[in-house]
């Protein structure tokens, strides 16, 4: 690993791989991470996490205010 950084709005691992080209991942695809506390507390008992579904309704919200959808959510 050359650096951990925050880019793209995302933490990312920075590393050289074979051919000597940097590269870079998303940091919770390494084990620099450690497990998510959300994740950890719920033991897989939760389906959905909280900012996964609020980001579900801006989506909606979005899409339902583009001309021809709907303008009420039901």
């Amino acid at each position: 690993m050359i650096t951990y950084r925050h880019n793209w709005g995302e933490h990312r691992v920075y590393f050289y791989d074979k051919k000597k080209r940097l590269i870079s991942v998303p940091a919770e695809w390494t084990s620099v991470v450690g497990e998510d506390a959300f994740v950890k507390v719920s033991a897989g008992r939760c389906l959905f996490r909280v900012e996964d579904l609020l980001e579900l309704i801006k989506l909606i919200r979005n899409l339902t205010e583009m001309p021809g959808g709907s303008n009420k959510i039901e």
